[in-house]
């Protein structure tokens, strides 16, 4: 590994560290959240508390239009109704006729799975955080269905209608509710009206929001990881900031919006594209046990004369990005509504790799029931195989570079002057070609794992599989590893200690060693001095990493350590197996051979490297010229 190698390698590794950077708030930036969150979270507890006790009352009358055709339900039953197959439980609050609470029956939160509990389910979806207002315009007034109690019919296991008639019973407002199967996640929710064209307006205005619940263990992770999501029709998928607050309007109209957490998310479908979407994230306080308050709000196109009504749909399930891709056929509208873009799985290079490779291996591996461990062993190994022989070219083109040091070092001998430095960098290049030696081969590895480096980054924290699979010391690979635990946060390090982490980091010192090692092979002790500073951020890397690494997913880490562990194995068996004499011998023979074509010249990125140092030759002696006529004037 040469110094461009090492060019090279600072410049990945600047990456990685502004990628870490602009993503990181300020302490300010912090401060001033912390106590915004406070606030936000002590008047949303102060509400949550009156809407328990307004919720306590089984028939409640409210303060509403008693002129409504409907001011015969402003009281009623609010004993929830409730549709359930083998994936998921729904309840449903006849007041507003809204689903207000989803049970996830084959999940777990961290507390119940770490508690041991085997019967718990995981809420999803709560009626203590969230809230649905559909806002219609009945007689030309404001009406919102919420404040009305609908009443169910033709109620099955896994379907409704929940109605809401006049007195007379034959103008109706009806919402239905159906189980897309009895192994879905997914719900067809219709809107009609009967009798109802010149009461109703058309459009529903739609105010959706919701306090997302901490369900894994690392509030700082799966913070990370949440976000709002909703699909412009035109621009495809947006993202709402994962870091602070913030707010967004949609330029387009809008064919789904999510709200999305790690591995969990809540999404609503419309047939027809909705309108006016309005979109806003804020970040709950570290330690509430929440994570984020989402609100979105939206115009539903909707005709009271129309007997078919407006199809939306709701999807409340695991974010597993081939069976959201799966999903296609059983969503609304003809077109593919990329539900699977709600995992996130890096940037297009990144993506295109996790997308194409990493998910299909990962996947075919996880059906063949190996333990999760296993499977990024596997994949680590399938990976290291595949950059095998770009590995070892990198190398063997080190080793030539370390058995021509001396012809490199006689070269520096005779051109020991600054001014000579063009010339001796041109016989470098002819000597590296005769030889047939190209000291840019060391970087071709580096071009090859960087991409493949940074897509694991983001898919092992997005591999659903890896949630609470345990593996020695690491009791769910999908968040850290916690070896050692104090109570308060340390600055930079968190409130423990991951031991995958740390393994992962000694292992880049150490394989960072290895590489430095080979690279002063190849150098004179002149460069070797001008290469200390990189030098060192090489090795001052690792604690950068440690830091930013500890409160990552012990997958991700375990990972890291086993990849760079491999690599350090690879160059110890590449270093082995590599008989310096019988390389020389090679170069020699390659010498020989070019010895009658002493105007050999140098081939590709060497060639081109040459041209540019003749062009700047040719560049300082115009100057020098110029610099002399101005001396004589």
């Amino acid at each position: 590994m040469d110094k461009n190698t090492i060019i090279g390698i600072v410049l990945m590794v600047l990456v990685l560290v502004g990628f870490s950077y602009f993503n990181t708030p300020s302490e300010e930036e912090v401060k001033q959240q912390k106590e915004r969150v406070e606030r936000q979270q002590k008047e949303a507890e102060e509400a949550k508390k009156a809407a328990l006790a307004q919720k306590a009352k089984q028939t409640q009358v409210v303060a509403v239009d008693t002129t409504s055709i409907f001011r015969n339900a402003v009281t009623g039953d609010a004993t929830p109704v409730v549709l359930e197959n083998k994936e998921i439980k729904v309840s449903i609050n006849p007041k507003g006729g809204n689903i207000t609470r989803v049970e996830l029956k084959n999940y777990k939160n961290y507390q119940d799975f770490n508690n041991g509990k085997q019967d718990a389910s995981l809420l999803l979806y709560n009626d203590s955080t969230t809230e649905i207002k559909l806002e219609y315009q009945l007689g030309g007034k404001r009406f919102f269905a919420g404040d009305y109690y609908f009443k169910p019919e033709n109620l099955t296991k896994n379907s409704v209608d929940m109605v809401l008639a006049d007195e007379t019973g034959t103008r109706r407002l009806v919402y239905t509710y159906k189980l897309k199967a009895d192994d879905s996640f997914l719900i067809d929710f219709n809107i009609h009206a009967e009798n109802m064209k010149a009461d109703l307006g058309e459009g529903i205005a739609i105010t959706w929001q919701d306090t997302v619940k901490q369900q894994e263990k690392g509030w700082y992770f799966e913070n990370r990881y949440s976000t709002l999501t909703y699909k412009d029709t035109k621009e495809g998928t947006e993202v709402l900031n994962e870091v602070g607050n913030d707010e967004e309007t949609a330029e387009n109209d809008v064919d789904w919006i999510a709200f999305k957490n790690q591995y969990f998310s809540s999404v609503l479908l419309s047939e027809q594209p909705m309108k006016k979407g309005v979109f806003e994230s804020k970040e709950m306080a570290e330690n509430s046990g929440k994570l984020k308050h989402f609100r979105a709000t939206a115009q539903i196109p909707f005709d009271p004369s129309n007997a078919k009504g407006t199809q939306l749909q709701y999807y409340f399930g695991p974010n597993k990005y081939l069976y959201l891709r799966s999903l296609d056929a059983d969503l609304l509208g003809e077109k593919s509504q990329d539900l699977e873009e709600l995992v996130d799985l890096g940037w297009p290079l990144f993506k295109w790799i996790n997308r194409f490779f990493t998910v299909y291996v990962f996947d075919w591996l996880t059906k063949l029931g190996l333990h999760m461990a296993l499977v990024l062993l596997l994949i680590t190994i399938l990976l290291r195989v595949i950059v095998y022989y770009p590995n070892k070219k990198s190398y063997l083109s080190s080793a030539k570079m370390r058995v021509l040091k001396p012809k490199v070092d006689e070269l520096n001998a005779k051109y020991p002057n600054k001014e000579d430095a063009m010339k001796k960098q041109q016989e470098m290049m002819t000597l590296y070609s005769q030889y047939g030696v190209s000291p840019m081969g060391g970087c071709l590895p580096m071009l090859i794992q960087m991409p493949i480096w940074i897509a694991m980054f983001n898919f092992v924290p997005n591999a659903f599989e890896l949630r609470q699979q345990s593996f020695l010391w690491a009791e769910d690979l999908s968040t850290y590893d916690s070896v050692i635990s104090w109570g308060s946060d340390v600055w930079l390090i968190g409130d423990h200690l991951s031991l995958f982490c740390l393994l992962f980091c000694v292992t880049n010192v150490v394989y960072s060693l290895i590489m430095m090692r080979q690279q002063q092979s190849t150098m004179s002790s002149e460069q070797q001095q001008q290469m200390k500073i990189m030098q060192w951020m090489m090795l001052l890397m690792p604690v950068f990493f440690f830091f930013m690494f500890n409160k990552y997913s012990s997958g991700l880490n375990f990972y890291y350590f086993i990849s760079l562990l491999f690599g350090a194995l690879t160059m110890w068996y590449l270093r082995r197996s590599t008989d310096d004499a019988k390389l020389l011998a090679e170069l020699e023979a390659n010498y020989k051979n070019n010895k009658n074509n002493p105007e050999k010249r140098p081939t590709g990125m060497a060639a081109r490297l040459a041209k540019l140092q003749e062009q700047q030759e040719e560049l300082r002696k115009k100057q020098a010229e110029i610099n002399k006529r101005k001396e004589k004037k």
